[in-house]
């Protein structure tokens, strides 16, 4: 079984694909996983040591050549009353002979645990809400939380927070510890791209 430098197996890829179908987004060509469709444009790359922290700028393939990102200038996700997203909150859904139930609402919602992330190999794929991947927005994956719900997440190692949405599902690897998955530069925010996961608080935002 291989890893990924976002911590995540292969058994990870062949469980999102599951999800897809559980969530209703087989019909809409959820390409999470397995055998996807191709990303719409060239999947973009990240300058710097990819396992590294210190690497702010990131570049992706653009009509008028590589775009130069810089991570540290990504606004946090700006919460706002969204209706709930048409895919990914059924009641509830099973994955692996595990039942997960999906919340109606976030108010209150706080838990502890670890943190991974996902990046490049997504980008441009289909989410559980059916939204596009951004690795250079400010998202995350979650079991239960509505879809989409804001979140600050708070690295309990280095004091270090941001504010994400919620837009996905998952993780579905190490579910006894972990608990979110975030988007490239959430992680990179949080100073999380290096060791792969970290402690982190989740709280929900609600408008």
């Amino acid at each position: 079984m291989t890893v990924s430098r976002c911590g995540h197996t292969g058994a990870d890829a062949a469980v999102r694909g599951v999800v897809c179908a559980f969530l209703g987004l087989a019909a809409a060509g959820c390409s999470l996983v397995g055998t996807p469709k191709a990303p719409p444009g060239p999947a973009p790359t990240v300058a710097g040591a990819p396992g590294g922290t210190d690497a702010r700028e990131g570049s992706e393939r653009a009509e008028g050549g590589p775009r130069t990102v810089d991570l540290d200038a990504i606004p946090d996700a700006v919460p706002r009353i969204e209706p709930l997203s048409r895919y990914g909150n059924p009641p509830s859904y099973e994955v692996f002979g595990k039942t997960y139930h999906t919340l109606r609402d976030a108010r209150g919602f706080v838990q502890e645990g670890m943190a991974s992330w996902y990046g490049q190999e997504f980008h441009g794929r289909r989410t559980s809400s059916g939204e596009p991947y951004d690795m250079f927005a400010m998202t995350a994956a979650h079991r239960e939380l509505p879809l989409p719900t804001y979140v600050r997440v708070t690295n309990l190692e280095n004091g270090r927070s941001v504010v994400v949405r919620v837009n996905d599902r998952g993780p579905f690897h190490d579910t006894e510890s972990r608990i979110i998955d975030l988007s490239y530069a959430a992680a990179y925010k949080l100073r999380i791209i290096g060791p792969g996961t970290a402690r982190v608080r989740v709280e929900a935002i609600v408008p």
